[in-house]
């Protein structure tokens, strides 16, 4: 049924989605199916890479890490934005066609006053996505 699934991954916040992390690797292993962690970088020195291509490496560190500790297929894919807090949500449904995936698997926030005035990234994606997407709490 799926085949590939893509889980955005923040390497700055990464010990927090361990729940989401686990819902697409039992996926994976159910289907038999790809996982591709997507991550969004910048240009910049961040608290995680210090350029683009550092960024691409640690990323890929961690689809191979959690491919030896799941046992499943991971692979990684990196991408640069200017500025990720305006272009997150638009990169990813784009990444995810582009990547041919058939189902995303992101964490989420229990939403509060402020998600009925400004979409969450999760909302967002599952709004204008055409792929299945599962949102973990």
């Amino acid at each position: 049924m799926y085949q590939k699934v893509l889980v955005p991954i923040d390497l700055a916040h990464a010990d927090k989605l361990e729940k989401a992390i686990q819902t697409a690797v039992d996926l994976a292993l159910h289907y038999k199916a790809e996982i591709c962690f997507l991550g969004v970088g910048v240009n910049t020195p961040s608290d995680v890479a210090h350029n683009p291509k550092e960024f691409e490496q640690k990323l890929s560190e961690f689809a191979k890490s959690c491919s030896a500790k799941f046992g499943v297929t991971a692979t990684a894919s990196a991408h640069i934005s200017h500025d990720p807090a305006v272009d997150l949500s638009k990169a990813l449904v784009a990444k995810a066609d582009e990547l041919s995936a058939d189902l995303i698997v992101m964490a989420t926030h229990v939403p509060g006053v402020a998600d009925h005035i400004f979409a969450s990234h999760g909302g967002y994606v599952a709004s204008h996505s055409d792929l299945s997407v599962f949102l973990v709490r």
